[in-house]
């Protein structure tokens, strides 16, 4: 890989290793996102990609959840999008804000009707004692809204990554991978080779 390979947008050059590996890998938009404590302590969990434009990279989650809290105390992460079928890996870092209320909505119209049934019923990252009430809150949720309309809930929404980096790595069998940084400056992106 060389520099002259990879567009000077890195979002462009990231939608094409999308569709690339959207034609050889199972999941493409798996993504290990990472946020971290107030005290510094990281976490890392795996979500899915549902939104890339100019402005960033975009995952829903419940925003109670231990990503959300973080998220809310410190608007920060890093993401990482890797296919071993392509011997391909993204890392993405930069500040992290919420999606508006209408791009969750119109993402939420989406999902499947059980998904949001458990967006409803799980109070995602908090201790339960036991899978019956989780299974029962379900129940309970399914039951209040019928066969109707699933309203968004207020806790559930869309985090954005405002990119300031990027680097794009190419996996070499003798270990001397390929990596190229992209690092956003007041004149646009700038792009650096790293050693491996």
């Amino acid at each position: 890989m060389d520099l002259a390979d990879l567009d000077p947008d890195p979002v462009a050059q990231l939608r094409a290793w999308l569709d690339d590996a959207a034609a050889a890998a199972p999941r493409p938009d798996a993504m290990v996102v990472a946020t971290a404590t107030p005290d510094g302590r990281p976490s890392a969990r795996v979500v899915l990609l549902r939104g890339l434009d100019e402005r960033g990279l975009v995952f829903y989650t419940n925003r109670e959840s231990r990503k959300g809290c973080e998220l809310a105390e410190s608007p920060w992460a890093a993401a990482v999008l890797h296919w071993w079928e392509l011997g391909r890996q993204v890392r993405v870092e930069g500040a992290v804000e919420e999606v508006a209320r209408e791009e969750s909505e119109a993402y939420w119209a989406t999902r499947p009707r059980a998904s949001r049934l458990a967006a409803w019923a799980s109070p995602q990252s908090s201790a339960l004692a036991g899978r019956d009430e989780l299974e029962g809150r379900y129940a309970e949720a399914a039951a209040r809204f019928g066969g109707g309309e699933i309203a968004l809930p207020v806790f559930w929404g869309g985090y954005r990554i405002a990119p300031a980096s990027f680097e794009f790595w190419t996996h070499r069998d003798d270990r001397l991978h390929d990596r190229i940084a992209y690092r956003l400056t007041p004149s646009g992106w700038e792009r650096e080779r790293l050693a491996p």
